[in-house]
């Protein structure tokens, strides 16, 4: 169970930072302390339903992700639309990225 809660910690954590939030701007956003942001983070801390489900929202993930760290067709969906903003360029780039990756895959 410990290292689970540290495994959901470290996927809050990294999407928070990801995002450009301190643990201060995700705790007001969420209306908790930063105390319960940084007990989460650490993986101290089994986070509530409805925490669970707020926390989702903001950092633009489904509850999946943070808990099991697998994505689903939601989180897929955010990232296409991310990649439909981008220059043909950086389409590209990450085109090619997404190919090395599926070709050197262990």
């Amino acid at each position: 169970m410990q290292q689970s809660l540290k495994e959901i910690g470290i996927r809050i954590s990294k999407r928070r930072k990801d995002l450009g939030l301190t643990q201060e701007q995700l705790a007001e956003k969420m209306d908790v302390s930063i105390q319960m942001i940084s007990n989460l983070e650490r993986g101290n801390k089994a986070i509530k339903i409805e925490n669970l489900i707020k926390l989702s929202d903001i950092l633009q993930v489904s509850t999946d992700y943070i808990l099991l760290g697998k994505y689903t067709d939601k989180d897929n969906e955010q990232l296409f639309k991310k990649i439909n903003t981008l220059t043909s360029r950086e389409y590209q780039l990450v085109s090619d990225l997404i190919e090395y990756c599926i070709e050197n895959q262990t």
